[in-house]
Order: structure tokens, then sequence, then C-alpha cells
């Protein structure tokens, strides 16, 4: 495993961030480059339509075992690297110091797809085998919602056809414990627009020019209470409840609240949750929050306007048997229905959730294998973010399993991430042992 930090320093110095479309299709030809010198058979597939990121698919045939096939999900693309004032080296670097390595993509998702291939590598460099079929499908639109995954799954799918998938990444706690994520929330992602005057008008005129931002928030405060819950009529009626096996899993998993609080510079959570329903909560329980919102002048001094629109980004994370579409219907619905009908709804993006059930054998193969590589493992109903997880339970019909090298700390998708390299290496080991135990499924 000697050149893992190597190659995962050539990924990183290969900006590919997929939100500017800045070096997609090289660093797609990277990754299948680095899979050939690595004993897998690679190829750069795409869709009829050029101008969307190519996938990455790599494939080795077991001469032992060709009945079982595991499949690695992982990406190629990474988040923008502003702020850049914030970044104490290069995004792009890949600088080494110590224990880490720091760059855009270090650990999401190059760190974690460098385990993988590494760990087919060893195989291959140690039997001239692996114990069963190993494909890959790296994609390049993660970062921006996977918004062509399923396409590519469908079109490829007797290719990408198998019996379990490894997901994209996995956490790695303070304690060193590594999560064994089983499914993740949804995602239903819009714009709302209130537009006023034609124009930018002065303060003054508030007496007579209704504020666009004054009543977006309006039509925000009827759609959630103080306590996260959200208030649209017949939200909730799909969601998912747990299971009594799903409920016991979440009364035992550690979580350090004090630390979790200390970590982000609160004092308390919403609702001033605690102990099991703060862990229902990040694995399922379904969100309402305002991920940006713009009107008016918001630089330096004062500048006296009514602003002639005001735009706000919502995302609502999703639980299993929630239909993004079906979500989006009852917003416009009770935007309607309490008098905001003139609010523009625009659809961004939506993913449905999925969840892997704690009894599938699958589960057990990977907590074992966690376990005798890192002494101990954590099994969590689901991660509280979202990936297109629903997509490859559709098309492909496998179970989804997220564990990876990810410490929960790196700083992804800020200023100066960073990947721990012993977890690098510890996982890369247990990527093996889980294609070894999965092969005797």
């Amino acid at each position: 495993m000697g050149n893992l930090v190597a190659d995962l320093q050539t990924l990183i110095r290969q900006p590919s961030v997929s939100a500017k479309k800045v070096g997609l299709s090289e660093c797609a030809g990277l990754v299948a480059n680095m899979m050939r010198k690595s004993g897998i058979n690679s190829e750069i597939l795409h869709l009829d339509d050029r101008s969307i990121p190519p996938i990455v698919y790599g494939e080795v045939r077991s001469k032992s075992n060709p009945s079982r096939t595991i499949l690695f999900y992982n990406h190629y693309d990474v988040q923008p690297e502003e702020p850049l004032e914030l970044w104490e080296n290069d995004p792009f670097s890949g600088k080494v110091e110590g224990n880490y390595v720091y760059g855009r993509g270090s650990a999401d998702d190059k760190g974690e797809l460098i385990t993988r291939i590494k760990a087919v590598q060893y195989m291959l460099k140690q039997t001239g085998d692996v114990p069963c079929n190993v494909k890959f499908i790296v994609e390049g639109e993660e970062e921006i919602g996977s918004v062509h995954v399923e396409e590519y799954l469908r079109k490829y799918h007797d290719r990408l056809c198998c019996d379990g998938v490894i997901w994209e990444f996995g956490y790695v706690d303070a304690k060193d414990r590594p999560i064994i994520s089983l499914g993740m929330k949804g995602l239903l992602y819009v714009e709302l627009m209130v537009r006023g005057p034609s124009a930018d008008a002065h303060s003054s005129l508030a007496v007579l020019i209704e504020n666009p931002a004054w009543r977006l928030v309006a039509a925000l405060a009827t759609m959630r209470d103080q306590n996260g819950r959200i208030l649209i009529k017949e939200w909730y009626n799909e969601a998912r409840a747990f299971t009594e096996e799903e409920n016991s899993v979440i009364a035992s998993e550690p979580f350090d609240e004090q630390g979790f609080k200390e970590e982000y510079g609160i004092d308390r959570f919403v609702a001033d949750a605690h102990g099991r329903d703060v862990k229902k909560a990040l694995v399922g329980t379904p969100t309402c929050n305002i991920a940006g919102f713009n009107s008016g002048y918001i630089g330096e001094g004062t500048k006296t306007v009514l602003p002639s629109q005001a735009m706000v980004k919502i995302d609502f994370r999703l639980v299993p048997d929630m239909i993004p579409e079906k979500q989006l219907d009852r917003l416009r619905k009770h935007l309607n229905e309490h008098g905001f009908g003139d609010i523009e709804v625009k659809f961004i993006h939506g993913e449905a959730a999925a969840r892997t059930p704690i009894s599938d054998p699958f589960v057990r193969q990977v907590e074992q294998a966690a376990k005798e590589t890192f002494g101990s493992a954590i099994i969590s109903v689901s991660s509280a973010g979202t990936g297109p997880m629903y997509s490859f339970v559709k098309v492909l019909g496998a179970p989804c399993i997220s564990v990876g090298s990810t410490y929960m700390f790196a700083r992804i998708h800020s200023p100066n991430e960073f990947a721990r390299i012993d977890l690098l290496n510890k996982t890369t080991k247990c990527i093996g042992r889980i294609i070894e135990k999965f092969a005797t499924g």
C-alpha cells in the first residue's frame, strides 16, 4: 500500500469541480488509468449527450467464484474550493503533514476511492485473483445531485448488476470506530421566489408597496414550527416508522452530545432534544431547512431600499416511502391554501430515501470485517445526508451499505479538508475483508 498516499495526491491535484464543470473528463481519465495500473479492467462510459460527465467503470472477474458480485460506488467530482482565503494551503496541493493529507477531495471522495482500488490491487498482487467479482462505478456529478446516475444505471444495467453495493463513503467517529450506515435520507430541493415592484424602490415607500422579503418570510413561517416540525398538510403521511429492531439499534448507538455541540459551537439542539430523540432525528426525521435567502442590499453600510424580489432555497430531507414529487405537490398546495399562490416554486432536485434492513446478511458481513480491522464498529440505521442510493436499490435491486475512512471532523465541503493516513490504510484492509466475507455469503 506504499503508493496509496502518492496516488491520492495525484487525484487531489487534478481539480474536478462538478459545480463549475472543471476538470471532470481529465479526472475520469486519471481514475481509469489508476485502475488499469492496479490490475482492474477499466472503461470510460458516456451517455448519448457527451456534455454530461462520464462514469468510470471498473471490473475484475473472479476465477474462483464468479457467482457473487460486489459493486463499489464512488465519485471523482468534488465540492468548489471557495472560500479560498480560509485555506491554509492550496486546495489542490495534496500536501502531507504527518498523518494528514490535505486538499479538496482528500476525504470526499478521492480518499475513499483509493482505499477500494488499493484493496483490489493488493488481492491481485497476493493471489492473482479476487474472491468474488468486483465492479466499480465512479461518477462525476455526485456533488451536484447525481443528476444522471440513474440514467447510467439503466443504460449499463447488464454491466453494473451485482449482489451488493458498498457506498461511496463512511464516517469514522472520534474514538476511531467506523460507522456502518444502512441508508440515506431523501431530498426535495426547491427555490421559492416572490416578486414585488418592477424595480428596487426607496424604502420610504414601504407604507404603500409590499416588501417581497416580508411576504416570503411570512410564507416560510407557515411551513415549520420552532421545534422543527413541518406544518405542511399530510407531509408525514407516508414517512416510514422505525421497526422494533431499528429502534433497538438506535437506542444502543453511541452519540456524544456534548462533543457534537462543542464541535459546532452550539449549546442546544432543535426542540431541546436529548438522548434517544437526538439519534432518532438524525437518522429518521424529515427536515425543512433554509439553505439560502437572498433579497435587497447586504453590503457594508446602509442602503435604504425596498427590494423588487426575494428568493429562498430550501432543502427538505425525506425518509423512506416519501416521494419527492408528491411532497412538492403538497408544498404548492400549502402555499395556495395559505394565500401565497403568487409565490413561484422552482423544483431543483429530488431523491427518494433508501434503507437496507438490519436483517440482511450483507450487514453482518460488513460489521464483522469492520470489527476485525478496527476493533469495534457502530451500526447506524441511516445517514443524515442524501445520495442516490434509492436509484441503486431500484434499478440494481441490491442492498447498499456505507462504510469507509472519513474521520467525522475531516472538514469535508469546508476549507482545509483532510484525510487521515492511518484511517486510509485501515479502511483498505477492511475493504479487503469485506470482499472476502461477501464472497462466502
